[in-house]
C-alpha cells in the first residue's frame, strides 16, 4: 500500500502499549509527541530518542508528530511571539533529527476540541464523545463555573476567560495575521529539514462563545495554504473535525486537496450528525454515521495517496477504559477496516 497506516501513542503512560500497537496488521508508524515540556519550550534531544528508541524496538516507525502545541501567545500577537515562533522552528529542526517526516498541529484559540459528554452510551452498551447543542445552552464561560471535556485544565477559570476576552476582541482577521506570521517563519524551516506542516481542522468547526475559528471550511483552508504555497504547508484532513459540519463535503474535499498534493496526514473517523449541529462519534464503518468512509478511502486511493493515515477517535468496546477515544480496541477494528479498503481499491 502506497498510504502508511499509523496510530496515536501518547508516550509511557499510555494504557495502550506499543507491543499492542504492533500487533495490529499493516501498522507502520507511531504518533506521539514530548508531553511533559509546556508549550514555547525546547523539546530535549534524549526525549526524542527515547521515543524513536521505544518505537524501533517494537518494529515501528517514529515519524509523525502530533502535535507541536502553539502558545497562545503566538495565536494572540504578543510580543513574545518572535522568540517562541524561533523555539517552535528549533523543535521542528530537533524532531527532523530523530526521523520525523510529519508534524501536526492546530492554530485553534484556548481550546483544542469540544465536546459536551466523553462516555454517552450507545444502545450497544460502548461509549463515545459526543456534542450536544442542548447542553451549550444559556452557558457562558464569562459568567458560568463550567468545565467543558476538551478544554485545558492547566488554565484556572479565571486564565480561561482573560483568554476567551483576548480572543473575541482579536477577531478572526487577527487570528488570519498571526496564522501568517506564524507561517511565514515556520514554513521555510520545515522545508529545510524535510518535513511537511499539517495543520488540524477546528473541532468542532464553528465559532463556541464568541472565540473566532478560522480552520474550518473549504474557503478558509484554500486560504491557509495560500498563505505559503508549498507541500511543507499541508493539511491534517481530519475527517470528523470538518465532517460534523453539514457545510463541508468531505469526499469532495480530500479529491480537492489530495490531487494538489497538500493533504499530509487523514485522521479518519465517522460522526453521526443531527439536524441541530449536535453529532457523536460513532465506529468507523460508514453504515454507522453520516460520512462515507469507503468512498473518503477510494478517492485516496485512486489518486495514489502516499501520506499518513490514522484511525482517529474510537469508542470504548468490550469493557476497555483508558482515554476517551483513544482506546486500544476500536481503534484497532478502524485500522483494519481502512486498511481492508485500500487494498480492495488499490487492487481494483
Amino acid at each position: 500500500m502506497n498510504m502508511k497506516m499509523s496510530f496515536r501513542w501518547y508516550g509511557e503512560d499510555d494504557p495502550v502499549s506499543l507491543k499492542y500497537i504492533s500487533q495490529i496488521p499493516g501498522m507502520r508508524s507511531v504518533v506521539s509527541a514530548v508531553y511533559d515540556v509546556a508549550p514555547g519550550k525546547v523539546w530535549s534531544e534524549e526525549s526524542l530518542e527515547r521515543i524513536k528508541m521505544s518505537c524501533e524496538n517494537n518494529g515501528l516507525i517514529f515519524d509523525v508528530i502530533e502535535s507541536i502545541p502553539v502558545h497562545e501567545d503566538i495565536k494572540l500577537g504578543k510580543e513574545t511571539a518572535d522568540r517562541l515562533i524561533d523555539v517552535y522552528c528549533e523543535n521542528i529542526r530537533r524532531c527532523a533529527k530523530y526521523g520525523v517526516k510529519c508534524v501536526t498541529y492546530n492554530f485553534m484559540p484556548v481550546f483544542d476540541w469540544t465536546r459536551t459528554q466523553l462516555d454517552k452510551e450507545a444502545n450497544d452498551g460502548s461509549t463515545s464523545l459526543v456534542m450536544y447543542m442542548e447542553q451549550l445552552k444559556g452557558l457562558n464561560p464569562l459568567t458560568d463555573d463550567i468545565d467543558l471535556p476538551g478544554w485545558d485544565a492547566s488554565y484556572s477559570k479565571e486564565e480561561i476567560r482573560g483568554l476567551i476576552s483576548a480572543y473575541s476582541a482579536l477577531g478572526e482577521e487577527g487570528l488570519w495575521k498571526n496564522l501568517e506570521k506564524f507561517l511565514k517563519k515556520v514554513i521555510p524551516v520545515a522545508e529545510e529539514c524535510d518535513v511537511r506542516m499539517a495543520i488540524h481542522p477546528d473541532d468542532p468547526p464553528y465559532p463556541i462563545f464568541s472565540i473566532p475559528r478560522i480552520i474550518t471550511c473549504e474557503k478558509n483552508l484554500d486560504r491557509m495554504l495560500s498563505i505559503v504555497d508549498s507541500p511543507a504547508n499541508s493539511l491534517c484532513l481530519c475527517t470528523g473535525s470538518l465532517g460534523c459540519a453539514s457545510f463541508n463535503d468531505i469526499p469532495r474535499l480530500v479529491e480537492k486537496y489530495v490531487k494538489k498534493d497538500r493533504i499530509a496526514f487523514m485522521h479518519i473517523r465517522n460522526v453521526k450528525n443531527f439536524e441541530d449541529g449536535s453529532f457523536e462519534e460513532t465506529a468507523h464503518l460508514s453504515s454507522c454515521g453520516s460520512l462515507d468512509v469507503a468512498e473518503i478511502v477510494k478517492i485516496l486511493a485512486q489518486n495514489g495517496y502516499d501520506g499518513y493515515v490514522r484511525p482517529d477517535h474510537g469508542r470504548m468496546i468490550w469493557g476497555e477504559s483508558g482515554k476517551p477515544g483513544y482506546g486500544l480496541y476500536d481503534r484497532a477494528l478502524g485500522a483494519a477496516y481502512i486498511n481492508g479498503l485500500f487494498e480492495a481499491y488499490e487492487k481494483g
